[in-house]
C-alpha cells in the first residue's frame, strides 16, 4: 500500500512549499472567492435612497410634486419655500415643513406625523395619523387626523375637513394604516393658549377647497385625475365641533363584512341627500363588553358580528334624522347587521355611549 500510495502522488513539475496549497486546492479556494464575491445580500438589493428625491427646499413661484408610487412611504421634508404650490401624491412616513411663507401644499395620507414649524401664510390640505404646528401663523388647513390635532405658540390657524379624491388615494389611506373614518379634524388642543384670544378656529362649512388649494397646473401633475368635489371626496366630510343645526342626532353602526365601507358610504350618501348633516364618523374595534355598555338590550344581537372586525359608526344630525335613518335602513339594508337609534329620547345617549367609548379606546 506505501508503494501504491508514493506512485500515486507523483508529480511533473515543481512541488508545492511547505504552507503552499496544491494548485487544485488553489483553483477551488479561487473558484468559492469568486462566488463569495458575487453574492448579493439583501442589504445590497435595496435601491439607495438619494435624500434630494424626498425634499423641496429653496423654491421660490414654482408648481412641483410627487407622483403616485413615488414617494412610496419613504419621508419627506419641505423647506424654505416661498408663494410655491407643492403636491404630495403619494403616502408618506412623516412630513416636515419648515419656513415656509404663502405656500400651497396638498401632503397625501402620512403614517406618522406631519410637522409645520415657523410657517406662515399657508393653505394646506392634510392627512395624516398625528398634525402639529409650532410658531405658525395665519394658515387654513383642511385636515384629516387620526388623533387630536395639536396647535403651539400659533396665531390665526383655520381648519376645515379634508376633501380630496384621485384614483389612487384609497389604497395610499391603506397603505398608510390610516382609516377613512377617523377623522379628529375639528377636535384641536392649544398647548400655549393666551387668555382673551382664540389661536384657532373653524372654516365655514362651504368652502371650496380649490380655492384654497388650487388644482395643479403642470402637465406632469395634471396627468393624475384629482377632484376636490365633497361627494366624492376619499374621505367622508363631516361637520365635525362646529354648532349642530338640531338637537337630534341619530346612531348608526355598520358591523364588519365583506360590504362595510360600501355600506356606510351608501349610508351618508342617502341621508346627506335627505338634508341631514353627517357629524362624525369611527371605525374601532369593539369587545362583548364594550357592546354591552354601548348598545345595552340590545347588544347579544351584535356580539357575534364583532369577532369580524372593527366597526364603522355614523353620527346623523337634523330634524327626524331618527326616522330616516330608519326608513333608509328598512329599505336599503334589510339583510345587514347594523344598529340605529330607535328614538329622539334614546338617540343623543346611544351617540354619547358610544364615542365615549371610541374616544377612550383611541386615546383621544
Amino acid at each position: 500500500m506505501g508503494c501504491f500510495f508514493s506512485k500515486k502522488n507523483k508529480r511533473k513539475g515543481k512541488e508545492p512549499t511547505a504552507g503552499e496549497q496544491p494548485p487544485q486546492q488553489q483553483q477551488q479556494q479561487q473558484q468559492q472567492d469568486d462566488v463569495e464575491g458575487s453574492k448579493q445580500y439583501s442589504w445590497d438589493k435595496r435601491e439607495k435612497v438619494d435624500p434630494k428625491d424626498y425634499m423641496f427646499n429653496g423654491l421660490k413661484d414654482q408648481t412641483v410634486g410627487r407622483l403616485p408610487d413615488k414617494v412610496a412611504g419613504q419621508q419627506f421634508v419641505i423647506q424654505e419655500c416661498e408663494n410655491c404650490n407643492i403636491y404630495i401624491l403619494d403616502h408618506s412616513a412623516t412630513i416636515t415643513i419648515d419656513d415656509c411663507t404663502n405656500c400651497r401644499i396638498f401632503l397625501g395620507p402620512v403614517k406618522g406625523s406631519v410637522f409645520f414649524r415657523d410657517c406662515k401664510d399657508c393653505k394646506c390640505i392634510v392627512a395624516c395619523q398625528q398634525f402639529r404646528t409650532r410658531d405658525c401663523r395665519k394658515m387654513d388647513v383642511f385636515l384629516c387626523c387620526a388623533t387630536q390635532p395639536i396647535i403651539e405658540s400659533s396665531t390665526g390657524i383655520k381648519f376645515g375637513c379634508f376633501q380630496y379624491y384621485y384614483p389612487e388615494l384609497a389604497s395610499q389611506f391603506k397603505d398608510a394604516g390610516l382609516s377613512i373614518f377617523n377623522n379628529t379634524w375639528s377636535n384641536i388642543h392649544d398647548f400655549t393658549p393666551v387668555s382673551g384670544e382664540t389661536n384657532w378656529s373653524l372654516l365655514p362649512s362651504d368652502c371650496a377647497v380649490q380655492n384654497f388649494v388650487p388644482l395643479p397646473d403642470v402637465e406632469e401633475l395634471k396627468a393624475v385625475r384629482i377632484s376636490t368635489d365633497a361627494s366624492r371626496s376619499i374621505i367622508p366630510v363631516t361637520w365635525g365641533q362646529r354648532p349642530k343645526k338640531s338637537d337630534e342626532s341619530c346612531l348608526v353602526v355598520f358591523f364588519a363584512g365583506d360590504y362595510t365601507i360600501a355600506n356606510a358610504r351608501k349610508m351618508i350618501d342617502e341621508m346627506l341627500g335627505k338634508g341631514f348633516s353627517l357629524i362624525q364618523t369611527k371605525e374601532v374595534a369593539m369587545k362583548p363588553e364594550d357592546a354591552k355598555r354601548v348598545f345595552q338590550d340590545k347588544a347579544s344581537e351584535f356580539i357575534p358580528s364583532l369577532e369580524k372586525g372593527s366597526v364603522v359608526a355614523l353620527e346623523f344630525n337634523g330634524d327626524g334624522a331618527v326616522e330616516n335613518c330608519q326608513s333608509v335602513i328598512s329599505n336599503t339594508f334589510s339583510g345587514t347587521k347594523v344598529f340605529a337609534s330607535e328614538n329622539k329620547s334614546s338617540s343623543s345617549h346611544d351617540v354619547d355611549n358610544f364615542y365615549n367609548f371610541a374616544d377612550m379606546q383611541m386615546g383621544i
